[in-house]
């Protein structure tokens, strides 16, 4: 599944963190009945016979045969589904998951199809663990299989789980309706009785009724339709492979499609709307490069006789990876060449890239539970980078990997971040284990374990794994024994091809000269939260090192420090560059303070080499003034990510208050000289944020001098930019932000720009095709004045490319006028003109406003409950939401009204990650103005001198 795009300031924004597990409240059950002994009938006798969370192991789901007919009319759906259980133990009770289903009848029958109960038997319900409890009169025995039958039927859901409606609008007004499914983690329990666990895999026969105006999609292909009666037809799909619950889909639309097939025959489409159709077009050339590349890359065949790509108009996350059936927001597929900018071609190839991925990782190979769901989302969220690297070069993907990893140092950088294996037992604790933490600290672990590994032994060990446990699921250790080619005995007694445990410590990887062990090494990073602190100091022809956990919310100085870094160590694949050799050297730093010998020589050494480790440098006793030296005289001697990471290191050590804010100032006074896309994107980024903040504080003289000093300093490059579409990726990605700020900024020369600009799109009624990549810009300029705000929403709610959306909705927010502001707020509260898909991210544009930042935070604490009825307590709007707003919050006063809602609401706060992340967000800031406000007033006026 990959999460939304946010337009937020990701210096600022915070991840989520571990929860407990919740006790429950029922008794543990009684031994089943021996067999062929009688127990009572009738539910008023029964008491639900298990009390905990997680399914008894002695029923398995061998194979559903499931029957679905939605009405998108009256929107509900009735159905039937027999599942093939294997008994393991002798038992009277059949435990399963249903979640607001209306059971009408069960029954069970043996294989013989002869029923051991004679009677329509008792259904019991534990909705708080969302499980149902069938009842046999007469003992299922161990080792026999039977057919459990089910009839149930429910309303199309009206969020964004299970089997939910969705609609879109005509250019003709016309509403239409569609259902479709979205499961993962724990919702295919909404449409269907089931074992709703990623470890009871099965097989999945589906048919699906519905009235001749429609399709019907699943899984699977169609392999017979036939009419059950008048204007009703049935679409009988091929049984699937082996898999978990949580990839079952099935959707019901009017839809178009394109079709092409890979080089080995499998069959993609793509499907959308049929006035977005002609958009769908990039998404299959992307997908079919894909699947050949994946195939190839994983040296195993996609196993599934066809692919299907469908943008449902209607969609919380990003994308999902349904096996066979991958669904997506219409932004995660659509491409307009007219309206879509190059970061919209980005995010699509990518997003198609992490989706399919994920049908080996993830679909085919599957994590055992959710508290290792990073085996399935951090593994494809680094195949993103690559896939597209191999198969679209040109979109220089390996330039975004840098901003990943930041994002990831962030999160866990503050005390509420979590391991990347972490408890979660409950719905809302397995939703919160889509975070940064599993995506992109998940992937920048792979990227730093890939480069230590070498390319080629990486690749070969994920093969092993891939392989070993197909249509299986897996633990952290398989992959690391993988990975590092070891096996069980009898896995080598029977000639696979890996070493005995026995051996396993004769192959350990020779590193630097160290034996080293893989799962001992990989354990510190997956099994301990947090980022690791390397300072290095200069001493003679020694570099000293010392390890600690990097913390922005803590100083040395504070009493809590001790405890804080109590018990942490990593074990550090460093890599580090002088100036005496273009070698990269390397050193396993397994203890908390090392040396390594470099020579007298050398006058300067950069410590992890493009960062491709998951670590952060501070280098002590004048290490900085060095850094900054070699910069301004010689910036070309460090690679453009070693100049981006000094860039982002140098300002987290500031955040922390191990670096004054002016040496970081004075380090980016190189950019002057700087020609690379991304340091230069980096160090402005920085800037911005800082502005952003401040300008919040109505701190007016900073703020004139820093919008000032940033004009100033970068004029030679805002001049040198276009408003056009030209050049190379990351030439127009340059030229977007640039030019986005400028604006803001209120640069006189940008803003007569894009007012000129606009004009003429206002004089055309919007039929004048602006360059995509100042688009956003010139509308936001536009958006500041009464007509142009008023033709930019109706623009909004006719337009039918939803990266056009996007691009007005984010303009639309840039109004200073507070009552249009909280207008938008009301129309994606209502869910009609704005759809309540983009409430969330709406909210945190609202709140990056500084005319909108209270406006916001006021909007959520009023409107609490009817957000976490649209989207669940544990997803990822609620935590957007949460983090988003208070994110810029950086005064005493705000902290306590922050502090004072989640006390308000207690019971939901305390199940939330990010609650004490949005605390330690705030903490952070407060710290961050009381420490450097002073500091960067004074270092503006002798600059601006």
């Amino acid at each position: 599944m990959v999460l939304v795009r946010l337009l937020v300031p990701s210096l600022f924004l915070m991840s989520l963190v571990e929860s407990q597990p919740t006790q429950s409240s029922h008794q543990a059950s009684s031994p089943p009945h021996p067999a062929g002994e009688q127990s009572p009938l009738g539910t008023d006798n029964l008491s639900f016979p298990w009390s905990r969370l997680r399914l008894p192991r002695y029923i398995i789901p061998l194979h559903y045969h499931l029957l679905l007919h939605p009405n998108l009319t009256s929107l509900r759906f009735t159905g039937s589904v027999q599942i093939q259980i294997d008994v393991q133990n002798n038992t009277n009770w059949v435990v399963l998951h249903s979640k607001g289903l209306q059971i009408s009848k069960a029954t069970i029958v043996d294989q013989n199809l002869a029923p051991p109960s004679d009677k329509v038997l008792p259904v019991l319900h534990n909705p708080s663990h969302e499980q149902i409890g069938i009842f046999s009169s007469r003992v299922l025995s161990s080792g026999q299989k039977y057919f459990l039958n089910i009839e149930f039927g429910a309303e199309l859901s009206e969020g964004f789980y299970g089997f939910y409606k969705s609609t879109y609008r005509t250019s003709t007004g016309e509403t239409r309706t569609l259902a479709s499914t979205h499961f993962e983690p724990t919702s295919a329990r909404m449409a269907f009785p089931c074992f709703d666990e990623p470890s009871f895999k099965a097989n999945f026969s589906i048919r699906i009724r519905r009235s001749p105006e429609y399709i019907s999609l699943s899984n699977m292909p169609v392999v017979k339709t036939f009419e059950v009666n008048s204007g009703v037809l049935e679409d009988q799909f091929d049984a699937s492979v082996k898999m978990s619950t949580y990839l079952v889909a099935f959707v019901v639309c009017d839809f178009k499609s394109v079709t092409a097939r890979t080089s080995s025959g499998v069959q993609v489409s793509v499907y959308a709307s049929p006035e977005k159709w002609p958009q769908t077009r990039y998404a299959l050339e992307v997908a079919v490069k894909m699947l050949d590349f994946y195939e190839e890359y994983f040296n195993i065949h996609y196993p599934l006789p066809k692919q299907d790509l469908i943008a449902i108009p209607d969609f919380q996350s990003g994308a999902m990876e349904n096996w066979g059936l991958t669904t997506y927001r219409e932004t995660s597929l659509l491409f307009d060449p007219l309206t879509s900018t190059i970061s919209d071609e980005l995010w699509v190839t990518m997003v198609i890239g992490h989706e399919l991925a994920h049908q080996w990782f993830g679909n085919l190979v599957t994590m055992e539970w959710w508290n290792d769901i990073w085996l399935n989302e951090g593994f494809a969220r680094y195949m993103e980078y690559i896939s597209v690297e191999a198969t679209y070069p040109d979109l220089k993907v390996e330039e975004y990997l840098l901003d990943t990893c930041f994002s990831a140092v962030g999160h866990d950088s503050l005390n509420s971040s979590r391991p990347i294996s972490s408890p979660a037992e409950n719905p809302t604790q397995i939703k919160q284990m889509f975070d940064t933490v599993s995506y992109d600290k998940g992937a920048c672990v792979l990227h730093m374990l890939r480069h230590f590994l070498t390319d080629d032994v990486f690749q070969r060990g994920i093969v092993r794994y891939l392989r070993k446990y197909s249509y299986r699921n897996a633990h952290n250790q398989d992959l690391w024994d993988s990975l590092a080619n070891t096996c069980s005995e009898e896995d080598f007694i029977s000639g696979k091809h890996c070493y005995s445990s026995s051996q396993a410590s004769k192959n350990a990887y020779l590193f630097a000269g160290e034996h080293m062990d893989l799962t001992a090494m990989m354990n510190t990073w997956i099994l301990q939260k947090g980022v690791p602190l390397v300072t290095v100091t200069r001493k003679g022809p020694n570099l000293l090192l010392r390890q600690d956990r990097f913390l922005r919310t803590v100083l040395p100085s504070d009493p809590l420090w001790a405890a804080l870094q109590h018990g942490f160590l990593w074990h550090i694949p460093l890599t580090y560059k002088t100036d005496a050799s273009g070698t990269i050297h390397r050193h396993l730093m397994t203890t908390h303070t090392d040396s390594i010998h470099i020579g007298e020589e050398v006058s300067w050494v950069k410590v992890n080499t493009d960062m491709t480790g998951y670590y952060v440098v501070h280098y002590e006793d004048g290490g900085w003034d060095e850094m900054t030296k070699l910069l301004r005289e010689n910036h070309t001697a460090l690679s453009y990510k070693d100049r981006t990471q000094l860039i982002h290191n140098a300002f987290q050590l500031v955040t922390a208050g191990h670096l004054p804010l002016n040496k970081g100032l004075d380090l980016i006074g190189y950019l002057q000289l700087e020609t690379h896309t991304v340091p230069l994107l980096q160090g402005l980024g920085y800037l911005e944020a800082f502005y952003r903040m401040i300008e919040k504080r109505n701190e007016l003289e900073v703020i004139s001098n820093l919008r000032r000093h940033i004009l100033r300093f970068f004029r030679a490059v805002i001049d040198r930019q276009t408003w056009s579409d030209g050049g190379s990726v990351s030439e127009r990605r340059l030229r977007s932000k640039l030019l986005s700020l400028a604006c803001h900024l209120e640069d006189p020369r940008c803003l007569e720009r894009a007012r000129a600009i606009f004009a003429d799109w206002l004089q055309s009624n919007g039929t004048l095709n602006l360059p995509t990549d100042v688009a956003e810009t010139v509308f936001s300029v536009g958006a500041q004045d009464d007509r142009g705000w008023a033709s930019l929403l109706h623009t909004y709610s006719i337009a039918l490319s939803a990266a056009q959306k996007s691009q007005i909705l984010f303009a639309l927010t840039c109004s200073r006028d507070t009552k249009k502001l909280h207008r938008l707020l009301e129309l994606g509260l209502e869910g009609k003109v704005i759809r309540s898909q983009d409430l969330s991210s709406l909210i945190l544009m609202v709140a990056r406003n500084p005319r909108g930042h209270h406006l916001a935070w006021n909007f959520v604490k009023k409107n609490w409950d009817t957000l976490v009825q649209k989207f669940e307590l544990g997803s990822f709007c609620i935590r957007n939401i949460i983090i988003g707003t208070t994110g810029q919050f950086s005064s005493p006063d705000e902290l306590a009204e922050v502090q004072s809602f989640f006390e308000s609401i207690k019971e939901q706060a305390s199940q939330l990650r990010a609650s004490q992340v949005a605390l330690d967000n705030v903490q952070k800031n407060v710290r961050w103005f009381q420490r450097n406000l002073e500091t960067m007033r004074n270092w503006l006026n002798k600059t601006l001198q």
